[in-house]
């Protein structure tokens, strides 16, 4: 419980400050076989009604505005939707774009209300996912890997599911949209090599993304980080990677 409590904090403080916005980072990747919000995109019509469940600041969702009739994006953390909302009002004259604090184990929406459901490092119910889309309608989600960053978790000897076999995380997604209904599930993956340009951009990476829980509480963490700095420069940047899969399902 303390674990999902320390999460749950953290969302909220990093929800307020920043939300979910990384665009300020000078990153370079190579091997990336998606854009996750264009397989939205692809898999969206100007008539439906889209669902984006972890929605973060909103960034996603409003750079998208132009490919549903109405988007809903939701998050558990009130500090994240505070951030959405002044993003949207920021942003102008996206009408059809809506935010909410809300719980994905418990949509407020009615049966086969969403024609897309979306959901980008973040949790779901596959039970309520199929209970909110419409008949044929595709979920997708795009989710971090047990592997992801994995130099950087040997460096510090702790990290965000380094304790977890590879390969857990999609099967039990896959198994739960089996259990709910889904039908023509499909599965990719992908392991990019990531550079930041700077030690800063890394350092941002680490203190507004929950990669080494405590980041920063342990005397030793700077100095670790210095080292992995040393050890993993090259001439395109800090290396490190980024290990992803996306799942896509239809009802």
């Amino acid at each position: 419980m303390k674990k999902k409590m320390d999460y749950t904090t953290f969302y909220e403080r990093i929800g307020r400050l920043n939300g979910w916005d990384f665009s300020s980072l000078k990153v370079t990747s190579e091997g990336i076989k998606w854009n996750f919000y264009e397989e939205v995109i692809r898999c969206t019509e100007p008539s439906d009604l889209l669902l984006d469940i972890g929605t973060g600041g909103g960034e996603a969702v409003l750079s998208i505005a132009d490919a549903a009739l109405l988007l809903v994006g939701i998050d558990l953390s009130r500090g994240m939707i505070e951030t959405a909302q002044r993003n949207l009002k920021a942003s102008g004259s996206h009408s059809n774009v809506r935010f909410v604090h809300m719980n994905a184990e418990q949509l407020t929406f009615p049966d086969q209300f969403f024609n897309v459901v979306s959901s980008r490092h973040c949790d779901f119910c596959a039970t309520e996912v199929f209970r909110v889309l419409d008949d044929g309608g595709v979920f997708l989600t795009q989710q971090v890997s047990e592997h992801d960053k994995y130099n950087v978790k040997n460096a510090f000897g702790r990290g965000q599911a380094s304790d977890v076999q590879p390969g857990t995380l999609m099967e039990r997604y896959k198994r739960e949209l089996r259990e709910a209904g889904f039908r023509d599930i499909e599965t990719h993956e992908y392991n990019a090599t990531e550079y930041y340009a700077t030690p800063d951009d890394l350092l941002f990476l680490l203190t507004h993304a929950p990669i080494i829980p405590g980041f920063g509480e342990k005397e030793s963490d700077f100095k670790r980080f210095q080292q992995f700095v040393e050890q993993n420069r090259c001439d395109k940047g800090i290396r490190t990677n980024s290990e992803r899969f996306m799942l896509t399902a239809r009802k």
